[in-house]
């Protein structure tokens, strides 16, 4: 029936779908794995479906007559598309499907380079050296943050310094902010410096790994 509406449906012509390597997900005897046993007897189906469709930026800018169509800014792709028969409440069986999704940047240079000055550790004060490009323009509510280098999300940071109140040099080129010792991971380990725009509500610049 899906795959007969998506034939027709100009909408559903997009939409991808994993294989279906599992048994179909209905309907079932409820706390079983046993198929309708009613008068109906209705026959097993995969009514219990997973589709997807990826809208690119550069699909509707090239629409727009803003730039030539690109490469696909996002890309995802099915890990895993499985049904769990361990559950009895219902007469469906419930599906999951786990996708990795890669979002390309929208530019490849950075907005903000950082750098950690001289020896980083929890025995004193480490300073900060950081530029941004010329069409930057920076926020009161910037901060640095300190991250593991397995951080996976922008809360995960150790501590962090806000780019104004914490600033001690500043020139053409480059500022300095500092950093309290008293924030600093005594047990040391690999770390990155990333800077976050209030502006853009998005990390714009990603220091090199380095050892505190």
């Amino acid at each position: 029936q899906l795959n007969m509406a998506k034939k027709k449906e100009a909408f559903l012509k997009e939409f991808k779908e994993g294989p279906l390597q599992f048994k179909p997900t209905y309907k079932f005897d409820l706390y079983s794995e046993v198929y309708d046993t009613s008068e109906k007897k209705r026959k097993p189906a995969w009514t219990d479906r997973i589709l997807w469709k990826v809208k690119n930026l550069s699909e509707v800018a090239s629409k727009e007559g803003e730039f030539p169509e690109e490469e696909n800014l996002i890309s995802v792709t099915l890990n895993n598309y499985v049904s769990h028969m361990s559950y009895g409440i219902s007469d469906h069986k419930p599906v999951t499907g786990t996708f990795k999704l890669e979002m390309k940047p929208l530019v490849s240079d950075p907005l903000v380079v950082l750098n950690p000055e001289g020896e980083w550790s929890a025995e004193h004060d480490v300073l900060i050296c950081y530029s941004a490009v010329p069409e930057f323009t920076s926020s009161a509510w910037d901060w640095i943050g300190l991250f593991q280098v397995t951080f996976r999300h922008v809360k995960d940071y150790v501590t962090y310094a806000w780019v104004e109140d914490d600033e001690i040099a500043s020139n053409r080129d480059s500022k300095q902010v500092y950093m309290s010792a008293s924030e600093i991971p005594r047990t040391g380990g690999e770390f990155l410096l990333c800077y976050f725009s209030n502006n853009l509500q998005s990390i714009v610049g990603i220091s090199e790994p380095f050892q505190v």
